[in-house]
């Protein structure tokens, strides 16, 4: 009976350890990428406050679309960002660039954090919140692509479901984020908000990275990278070899880009152009991060079984066909209700298409530069396609009138993505 408990108990034992690193693994890859998010979204969340106390005009959409271009001018780094750290992940290994880019994080987030304001340090304020920002870039540009390629070579066998955490944490980034919003915005007065409230996410967020520094110090090197003997020129062989994969890789994440930033903007648009308060706003975002914490993970499971492009191209035609009735219906009926329903109903599709999203991009690229190119793939996308949504739907709208011009946009990243997976399918013979 010994033996039979022994043989018994030991793939058990071992199963509990395997699921142990596994939580740890997860946990120590999307926490860096959950703070850039975390981040982020307060920017644009209190992107109207922070407008007022660093980029004071005499025009108040003046001024937030000043602010919003910071949040947009940032962006521009994370391209070189990605080359950078992207190419020593794939030389040196993927924990030390993870360890690399959650320090700069920190950085950036403190000097947010203690910002002096406009009316004490005059031009140097909006100067150093856009070094903030420039320095939070650079750093999230090697994030993504380090990150994901030390969760998708641990586990390759679980590819989607692995993977899809480090988007699932920006649901969670969001759900803490529009939190702070809502919670703020309804218990503080605006000379509260303005005076210090604003500045509490980033100070909370600043306690996250020692945490995440310490995981990340106690987490091993990826199986594939660490047994991979070859001499490793990331940067040659990826413009050399892999230029389409770059290139299917940015269609991909157009949509799911696009999607995210306009969920982001909400709050903005709620209040702004549909006359909604800012409690309602940020409580619509949250029903919205919700789904995309929960469901992401479930959709990475079902990439893994069904296959992603499938999944994805489904997502994709589905926002081809709703998006363009919802924001209409949003407009014409703006009550908390519809507001709820939208976002709730843009997080299941988004969910859908890139809960499987990670896993695909991975899967364009051999070990060797897998970090390098999944980095410069998704930073360009966020560049072009994220970045500057905000400030491009605030232009677009106050030029044409037309409160629409979400939709609008919407219906033209959707296209591009669907473009992309047909391509992906062809060329890369991925299902």
């Amino acid at each position: 009976m010994m033996n039979t408990h022994v043989d018994v108990d030991t793939p058990l034992s071992n199963r509990a350890i395997s699921d142990k690193k596994l939580v740890k693994l997860v946990v120590a890859s999307s926490i860096g990428n959950a703070l850039e998010w975390f981040d982020l979204i307060a920017y644009a969340f209190f992107a109207r406050t922070i407008s007022k106390l660093f980029f004071p005009t005499d025009n108040a959409t003046l001024s937030l679309m000043l602010a919003l271009f910071a949040f947009a001018m940032s962006y521009l780094i994370r391209p070189l960002g990605a080359i950078v750290i992207g190419n020593y992940a794939d030389k040196v290994g993927r924990k030390s660039a993870m360890l690399l880019t959650i320090w700069l994080m920190m950085a950036g987030t403190f000097l947010i954090a203690v910002m002096p304001t406009y009316q004490t340090i005059g031009l140097l304020a909006p100067i150093g919140i856009l070094v903030a920002r420039l320095l939070q870039g650079f750093s999230a540009g090697g994030e993504f692509g380090s990150a994901t390629a030390m969760l998708v070579e641990h586990y390759p066998e679980r590819k989607g479901f692995i993977s899809s955490f480090m988007f699932a944490s920006q649901g969670l980034s969001g759900l803490l984020g529009a939190g702070f919003g809502l919670l703020l915005t309804t218990t503080l007065t605006t000379d509260q908000l303005e005076g210090w409230g604003w500045r509490v996410p980033f100070i909370f967020g600043l306690l996250i990275g020692p945490i995440g520094l310490y995981i990340r110090r106690h987490i091993e090197e990826a199986g594939e990278f660490s047994q991979s003997k070859e001499e490793k020129i990331p940067l040659v062989e990826l413009f050399a070899s892999n230029k389409l994969g770059i290139l299917l890789n940015i269609g991909a994440m157009v949509l799911s880009t696009s999607v995210t930033y306009s969920i982001i903007f909400m709050p903005t648009y709620a209040t702004k152009y549909l006359g909604l308060s800012n409690s309602i706003g940020y409580g619509g975002t949250l029903i919205s991060y919700t789904v995309l914490m929960v469901l992401t993970p479930f959709v990475g499971i079902l990439s893994d079984r069904i296959g992603r492009t499938r999944l994805m191209m489904a997502a994709g035609l589905l926002f081809f066909i709703s998006v363009f009735p919802v924001f209409f219906l949003l407009s014409h009926h703006p009550t908390l209700i519809m507001l709820a329903s939208v976002l709730f109903w843009l997080s299941i599709l988004k969910s859908l298409y890139f809960g499987g999203l990670p896993a695909l991009m991975s899967e364009l690229f051999p070990t060797r530069v897998r970090a390098t190119g999944m980095s410069l793939s998704y930073n360009i996308s966020t560049t072009i396609f994220g970045s500057f949504t905000p400030f491009l739907l605030v232009w677009t709208i106050s030029a044409t009138g037309d409160e629409l011009a979400p939709s609008y946009y919407l219906l033209f990243t959707s296209f591009i993505s669907l473009m992309s997976l047909i391509a992906i399918r062809k060329y890369f013979t991925i299902r």
